[in-house]
């Protein structure tokens, strides 16, 4: 079988690179080994799909820590506002939620993969599902995708877009990296990222957290040295193993690079009241106990914070949660708001990279071209999506990066196929 692009990979950036290919006018075969396509854009958003952004680039960039510098190119050609006017044009209308977020209108995922899937029959894509690639053969003018059943497929040029070991229920198990090494790519660490955190704390192991939520936290990563090292304003959840929700998710990846390079722990910080500073706390709580002397110190802190988390560490600080207010010292006091402010959490490992949201690591991007997306090292083989070595935090950077190389890698993979 001949075709002038082969697309490995039936996620979002190998669908907006089998779309981009073929609206070239290219013959062009999508291969993906589930039965299914789009199945992460399928689960993504809490099964909305939070396709993309509307935030301005630079802002986007930001929220892609892992390499996002890399895709300034990338988005000169095709951007967020691109992505929306895509979906659109495909009859998918999208609406703008917090912080940027575009979701389709219907909140329903199945109707962003059905538009695409559709798209791709409508320009003609040989889509073959449950069709495993065991290996590709490189060449000077072709390259040959060999099949495990040992059918071959010739093409002028392949996109990579099989993503990487993160949720591998989806697909995502890894198999491009030695596609990539034996073309000469370096492929990074793999670790996990936007991934819940291990502690084994005594408070986490009694369980004396597990299942509480803490809104609007401020969560900060401090390295060895006490340095400052990141902060995120979210929510978090207490679990049976540590921590999770999306501060923690957010913070993950810097926690995991320190473990990995050697620390034993990681100390992260909870503010839960990160509007105050500890004077003004201790100023407004000692006129609240003045006003109400009689009243135990529980009743008078109530709503402060979440009360199950106010008697925790009222409870930590040895303080009586029926003390008298008149009888809690300065002392007490401020060391209960230090706690509020600066509660220190010991994170000692994370969940596994099969159980991350995101990879990160990945094929080197100092031997990929940033605009088109093709490999330094071998002619007419290009990487897109996940299986490159970005990775953002959730809110639709992921699917931004992924929908983005895809469309540029299909483009250029097509027009050198001319």
């Amino acid at each position: 079988m001949k075709t002038d692009v082969v697309v490995i990979g039936g996620g979002p950036s190998g669908l907006m690179a089998a779309i981009a290919a073929s609206e070239q006018g290219v013959s062009t075969i999508l291969i993906e080994k589930g039965k299914k396509l789009g199945k992460k854009l399928a689960i993504s958003g809490g099964g909305r799909c939070n396709v993309t952004s509307r935030l301005p680039k630079d802002e986007i960039i930001k929220h892609i820590p892992g390499n996002g510098r890399f895709l300034y190119s990338a988005f000169s050609v095709f951007d967020n506002e691109d992505i929306i006017q895509f979906f659109t044009d495909l009859g998918v209308e999208l609406k703008e939620e917090d912080h940027g977020r575009m979701f389709p209108v219907s909140n329903q995922s199945k109707d962003v993969v059905n538009a695409l899937i559709n798209q791709l029959a409508k320009q003609g894509v040989k889509v073959m599902t449950e069709t495993k690639v065991q290996a590709i053969d490189y060449g000077e003018d072709t390259h040959t995708i060999i099949l495990a059943d040992g059918q071959k497929i010739i093409t002028k040029s392949v996109v990579v877009a099989v993503g990487g070991k993160a949720v591998p229920h989806t697909g995502s198990t890894g198999d491009g990296y030695p596609w990539a090494k034996k073309a000469g790519h370096t492929v990074t660490d793999l670790y996990p990222t936007e991934v819940p955190l291990l502690s084994s704390q005594a408070f986490i192991k009694n369980k004396a957290l597990q299942g509480l939520a803490l809104r609007d936290i401020a969560l900060t990563v401090k390295d060895a040295n006490d340095k400052h090292v990141v902060t995120h304003q979210m929510d978090m959840l207490f679990t049976h193993f540590g921590f999770s929700g999306p501060a923690v998710l957010r913070c993950s990846q810097y926690v995991v690079k320190l473990l990995n390079q050697g620390q034993k722990h990681v100390s992260l910080f909870i503010d839960a009241l990160p509007h105050q500073t500890e004077e003004h706390l201790f100023n407004t709580l000692t006129e609240k106990i003045a006003e109400s002397p009689r009243k135990a110190i529980k009743t008078i802190l109530k709503g402060l914070i979440p009360e199950r988390y106010l008697h925790f560490i009222l409870e930590r600080k040895a303080i009586d949660l029926d003390l008298k207010g008149a009888n809690i010292s300065n002392e007490q006091l401020r060391l209960f708001i230090h706690d509020i402010k600066q509660f220190e959490l010991k994170a000692t490992g994370s969940l596994p990279l099969e159980k991350a949201f995101v990879t990160g690591g990945g094929v080197s991007i100092k031997e990929v071209n940033p605009t088109t997306l093709e490999s330094k090292l071998m002619p007419r083989l290009f990487f897109s999506g996940e299986i490159l070595d970005i990775h953002g935090y959730t809110g639709g950077y992921n699917i931004t990066a992924a929908l983005v190389t895809g469309h540029n890698a299909g483009q250029n993979a097509a027009w050198l196929s001319f």
